[in-house]
């Protein structure tokens, strides 16, 4: 076969996943391709909150937290409810720490550990994010990384169209289509970094057909080519069903209502300005209960206080500030704003707050901070699939497993290309699950090819 090019490793993909491998098997020396299929650099990871779930870190230990590896992996695993691979997931726990402390020392990535709020499954406080708690500043800061490396080139609208192979199954390289004509790129390693299939609704149709008609929140670029080059390669599945949903983006604006609202005392009403479940849950579950509702879609109703809680989280900032948000001094006010009956909202406000008073609720939520008080403030949401869990089976090193569970060689995944940590099921999603598997796949992908090159 002819090459157009050589270089140590192939990274698909310039997303999260894609740049910390690209970074973490550069600074072992490695020279890097990242093709991208998009004029873009975005990627899923844009469009989150940049909250990296990361255990044992030098940020905890200054705010006196006692967490660790196993702690952080035994909350994922309860959350999932034992469902994920348990030598997996230990093991990208155990890349967290290392690998936060390696972004802010050697990449000079701009990280805090984030304490406004525990989400839902977590017991410390290990969110670690960039000050504007956004994944677009993530993004901007690892592609400024990636720009100063010599031995790193991106390649943008290079979508790559397959896998090559030699004879006797191992990966050699890929073959992309660039600006300038087709390229065959030979290759030591490959990492696949191109996230999974939300993007493509036939697939969505196959593995999780309850969210074909919902809307997707995630990259349009993420169309399944992960997937469907590992069948063609003989690669194993797994957790197929496995996504994370999200109950709440603001239909007015198109921007995620974080859940931070709701663990600091919030909660959502349907049409009919009644409550229909246990919102301390989790955001990924919850989107199917929301499903349920009449019109599919709920109202977020809150205080005040809870209000200027989440005013430190840009999109929440910058639906405020677009006027996404509708403000009453009575619950009476606020369902005339939402169209919502008043009857029905004010009695969800007065027996929520009794809920806070008792510590009982009917639907069993037992995670009840504070009493809503006026100025009371509500916004229309309606459920998404944010990104797929399942995908290509890896092994402690991100390899790429074959059907027969041995690796295929040469190939690595990571992101929403590989399996998640979030088992086989929705509910299984506890917040951070999908950078802790981009990130930090990606750190562990990146490091183990440039070590066997």
């Amino acid at each position: 076969m002819n090459w157009d090019a050589e270089v140590d490793i192939a990274v698909v993909g310039a997303g999260g996943c894609g740049l910390v491998a690209a970074l973490a098997a550069s600074e072992l020396g490695a020279e890097v391709v990242i093709l991208e299929k998009t004029e873009h650099v975005l990627g899923n990871t844009a469009s989150s909150a940049g909250m990296i779930q990361a255990a044992g870190t030098s940020f905890q230990r200054k705010a006196g937290i006692d967490d660790s590896p196993e702690q952080m992996a035994e909350d994922i695993f309860k959350k999932n409810g034992y469902e994920s691979d348990p030598e997996l997931t230990l093991e990208v726990c155990r890349a967290s720490g290392p690998m936060v402390e390696w972004m802010v020392d050697k990449l000079e990535i701009e990280l805090s550990l984030f304490t406004e709020f525990k989400y839902p499954g977590h017991s410390h406080y290990r969110m670690h994010a960039p000050k504007s708690r956004g994944g677009l500043d993530l993004i901007n800061q690892l592609r400024r990384e990636v720009a100063k490396r010599e031995d790193i080139y991106l390649m943008l609208e290079s979508p790559v169209t397959r896998l090559l192979t030699g004879d006797n199954g191992e990966v050699t390289g890929v073959e992309t289509s660039t600006p300038n004509g087709i390229q065959r790129i030979r290759a030591k390693k490959v990492i696949l970094a191109c996230n999974g299939f939300g993007g493509k609704k036939e697939m969505v149709q196959q593995f999780i057909p309850e969210m074909e008609d919902i809307l997707y929140f995630g990259y349009e670029a993420n169309t399944g080519n992960a997937i469907k080059w590992g069948i063609e390669l003989g690669a194993q599945l797994e957790n197929m069903s496995c996504f994370q949903g999200h109950a709440s983006v603001a239909s007015s604006h198109g921007i995620l209502v974080t859940w931070g609202g709701i663990m600091n005392g919030g909660f959502l009403v349907n049409q009919l300005g009644e409550r229909f479940g246990d919102e301390s849950e989790g955001y990924s579950e919850y989107a199917l209960e929301v499903m349920k509702q009449p019109g599919r879609i709920a109202f977020y109703i809150m205080d005040e206080e809870i209000h200027q809680s989440l005013l430190t989280i840009e999109d929440y900032k910058n639906l405020a500030q677009l006027n996404g948000l509708k403000i009453a001094d009575t619950p009476e006010g606020l369902a005339q704003k939402l169209g919502l009956p008043e009857a029905g909202l004010a009695a969800s406000i007065v027996q929520f707050n009794q809920a806070v008073q008792d510590g009982h609720d009917s639907f069993g939520r037992t995670w009840f901070p504070k009493k809503l008080i006026p100025p009371f403030y509500g916004v229309k949401v309606e459920p998404a699939l944010f990104h797929t869990q399942g995908g290509l089976k890896i092994n402690v090193n991100a390899e790429v497993l074959s059907t027969a569970g041995v690796p295929i060689p040469n190939l690595y995944a990571g992101g929403g290309a590989a399996v998640g940590v979030s088992g086989r099921k929705p509910k299984g999603y506890m917040s951070g699950n999908g950078l802790l598997a981009a990130l930090g796949f990606g750190f562990i992908a990146g490091r183990h090819a440039a070590e066997h090159i």
